[in-house]
C-alpha cells in the first residue's frame, strides 16, 4: 500500500524540522575539541604538582593551603575539568557558555591565587610563592576560556 504524497512530505518536514532543532542546540567543535581535552588532561595533571609549598592540587583542593588557592582548585576542577567533560560529551551550546564563563572566573580566581601565595609572606599564610603546579593550572585556564569562548561565541 503506498502512503499518500502529503503524509510522506509531512514526515520528512517533520524530521528535518527535529533535526534542525537538534542541531542548533549543540555546538560543532571540531580540532578545537581535541585541544579542550588536552587542556582539561593538563589540569588534571597539574592537580598532582605542587601548589602550595609542599601541598599538592588536590590537596588543597580539600583544604590544606589557604581559601584563595582552594577556591581556584575548586573552580578548575569544576569549569576546567567537570564542565569540560561535560560539553564535550555532550557538545551542548549551553554548556560551552558555562564553560567560556566559568573559565574566565577560574582565570581571575587563579591570579588572585598566584598573587596571594607571592605575598603570603606578609599575612603568615601556608606558601613561599605559588607552586609551579598551580601556574600551569593557570596558564591551562586561561588557553581553556579562550578556546570555549572561541566555541560559544561561534554559534552567535
Amino acid at each position: 500500500m503506498t502512503e499518500p504524497a502529503g503524509n510522506a512530505v509531512d514526515q520528512l518536514a517533520a524530521e528535518i524540522n527535529e533535526v534542525g532543532a537538534r542541531a542548533s542546540k549543540t555546538v560543532e567543535l571540531g580540532r578545537r575539541g581535541f585541544t579542550i581535552a588536552v587542556l582539561t588532561f593538563v589540569l588534571l595533571v597539574a592537580q598532582i604538582l605542587p601548589w602550595v609549598g609542599d601541598h599538592a592540587g588536590w590537596q588543597v583542593l580539600l583544604g590544606q593551603g589557604g581559601g584563595i588557592p582552594q577556591l581556584f582548585a575548586a573552580t578548575s576542577t569544576g569549569i576546567g575539568v567537570v564542565a569540560s567533560a561535560l560539553a564535550l560529551a555532550s557538545r551542548r551550546w549551553w554548556l560551552a557558555w558555562v564553560c567560556a564563563a566559568g573559565g574566565w572566573f577560574a582565570t581571575v580566581d587563579g591570579l588572585l591565587s598566584i598573587w596571594s601565595q607571592q605575598s603570603s609572606h606578609a599575612g603568615g599564610a601556608v606558601g613561599a610563592g605559588p607552586g609551579y603546579g598551580m601556574v600551569i593550572a593557570w596558564v591551562a585556564m586561561i588557553v581553556l576560556a579562550v578556546n570555549w569562548m572561541r566555541t560559544a561565541f561561534s554559534r552567535a
